[in-house]
């Protein structure tokens, strides 16, 4: 029996998708839920699962294409029933006797019969062949693959599981931090993900949040490349000219694709140094962590104001499709700022013992794998202070005329994409700790950049932490995440001169941590004293952070 399957509604209000890729081909057997296709819509970057048990049958639709929700893009035959002819099968059968058949397969391909569809000249179905490498890329990396002429089956990807990135191909097109390290054939083995290089990181930019958040990534994304065989910046290396180890041991090192004469070791034997195989697992760890979060600011600080900026020679101007991510972007924007009457209430934090405090607990968070920055602080001040000013996590339900009060509370995160603005979302905040926050946050910040996010993962904030500070920014005046009543815009933490007083009450002047903070609200639900006050409570949360213990 043949089963055709449609193009389902992957998220609310979505009426069509780009089918950017399959990830099965014609003669393949396929399991329930399994992928069978990434189709990209103007959300997120979504796999659509097969229906049923069966083999692939026929691919109705091209790679790139745009299609409606409800076309059919592929058909199967499902396991333990007949096979029945598809429509054009069907039209083929009807054909007067008289039509000549093709002398060869060169020419079926030229009509447009399909390779392995002999049925008109009484042969057997050939077996389409599946192929050995499939390539996970989203759009834009295809589109920038196309126009460097990569071929993204060379190409290793570094993203999770496997996917490539904009910097796998500016790598292999020698453009980016690893040269062409990252070029290689199933042959050649090429070199590993483990030999790109990663740019140096620096937490006094983070400005008080994680890099690359909302207005992008910070001065991280700036600083120069290195060879790739030189270990990441912050990985403390070796340097040796003999090191001791078991063939194994050796092996693994090659295996992942690092020089084990640079791992680090306090072990010897006969007086020379001796790694370990546990030597070599933590060192290749260290080094992927690293060169993870550089690449998170490296991509991030490329996509921020890159767009329109290549033109052909001779080229002053250049139109493309206004659309997708940007479009949606922009209409919620519009909608936001005609619907809710704006305010912002600027002010500034002294914040020098939430760095101390951060300082102190980052090491114990990265024995956990977890890389702590001031989001997580930020984020439990906010429904500290939302729990007190529940007008701040309140929404205005215009069609009923009702004020909707929340007693839940759950925290977009504004995060800068190469396509735009996104919000991911880490709910419930109230009932986690810094660390948990912490890795959550990561996580859908991570997805989002990846363009592998749900839909899901983007609804439901009830409020909205945005950063200007990444790129150096101090005020802003957001734009309500709408329907939310309010948004909190952090600035970068910055040393400043301020009048201290001791205990005795003697004051002086002294350099302090300070982050500036910008809160925008809806004039229509919040009063500016209210406003005021909501920003007092998060202020006084940042300044004594043995508070938030309490939370």
């Amino acid at each position: 029996m043949v089963r055709e399957f449609e193009l389902p509604d992957v998220g609310e209000g979505v009426a069509e998708g780009e089918l950017v890729s399959w990830l099965v081909a014609e003669g393949d057997e396929v399991s329930e839920d399994q992928p069978v296709a990434e189709v990209e819509t103007d959300k997120a970057l979504v796999e659509v699962p097969s229906p049923v048990n069966g083999t692939v049958r026929e691919l109705h639709v091209e790679a790139g294409e745009v299609v409606p929700v409800g076309t059919v893009i592929i058909s199967f035959n499902v396991e333990g029933e007949e096979e029945e002819p598809t429509e054009s099968e069907q039209e083929q059968a009807s054909e007067p006797a008289g039509v000549d058949a093709p002398d060869d397969a060169e020419a079926q391909a030229e009509d447009g019969d399909p390779a392995g569809s002999s049925d008109a000249l009484g042969g057997e179905a050939e077996e389409a062949a599946t192929p050995q490498d499939r390539v996970f890329a989203p759009p834009r990396v295809r589109k920038m693959a196309r126009e460097e002429g990569i071929d993204l089956t060379r190409v290793r990807g570094s993203g999770p599981g496997g996917r490539i990135t904009a910097v796998d191909v500016q790598a292999a097109a020698g453009d980016g931090p690893a040269g062409d390290g990252q070029m290689q054939t199933q042959e050649s083995g090429g070199a590993t993900a483990g030999e790109s290089t990663a740019a140096d990181a620096d937490d006094s930019s983070e400005a008080g949040t994680d890099e690359g958040i909302a207005a992008g990534a910070s001065s991280q994304a700036q600083s120069e490349t290195r060879p790739s065989s030189e270990p990441p910046a912050n990985v403390e290396s070796a340097d040796r000219e003999k090191t001791l180890a078991a063939p194994a041991t050796r092996q693994l090192a090659q295996e992942e694709g690092i020089d084990i004469d640079a791992v680090p070791t306090d072990e010897e034997r006969d007086g020379e140094a001796f790694v370990t195989p546990e030597a070599v697992r933590e060192y290749a760890e260290a080094q992927q962590r690293a060169q993870e979060a550089d690449r998170e600011a490296i991509e991030a600080g490329k996509s921020v104001g890159s767009k329109g900026t290549e033109f052909a020679e001779g080229e002053r101007e250049r139109r493309e499709p206004f659309k997708g991510v940007r479009k949606t972007i922009a209409d919620a924007m519009v909608e936001s700022k005609y619907s809710a009457p704006h305010v912002t209430h600027h002010d500034e934090v002294d914040v020098t013992d939430l760095v101390e405090a951060r300082e102190e607990l980052k090491p114990r968070a990265e024995d956990r794998g977890i890389r702590l920055t001031y989001m997580p602080f930020v984020m439990k001040a906010v429904v500290a202070a939302l729990q007190e000013y529940p007008e701040m996590n309140a929404v205005i339900d215009e069609a009923n005329e009702e004020i909707v009060y929340r007693d839940y509370y759950n925290i977009g995160i504004a995060t800068a994409t190469d396509v735009g603005l996104m919000v991911p979302v880490v709910d419930d905040a109230d009932r986690k700790g810094l660390l948990q926050l912490s890795s959550e946050m990561n996580e859908v910040v991570q997805k989002a950049r990846e363009r592998t996010i749900s839909p899901d993962e983007l609804r439901g904030s009830t409020f909205t932490i945005t950063n200007v500070g990444g790129i150096g920014g101090e005020y802003a005046t957001p734009i309500l995440n709408y329907p939310e009543a309010g948004i909190l815009a952090l600035g970068e933490i910055k040393r400043k001169p301020r009048v201290v007083a001791d205990e005795h009450g003697e004051e002086s002047i002294e350099p302090r941590s300070v982050l500036t903070l910008s809160l925008s609200f809806d004039h229509r639900l919040i009063d500016g004293a209210v406003g005021a006050q909501f920003t007092n409570t998060v202020m006084e949360y940042l300044e004594n952070p043995h508070l938030l213990l309490l939370e």
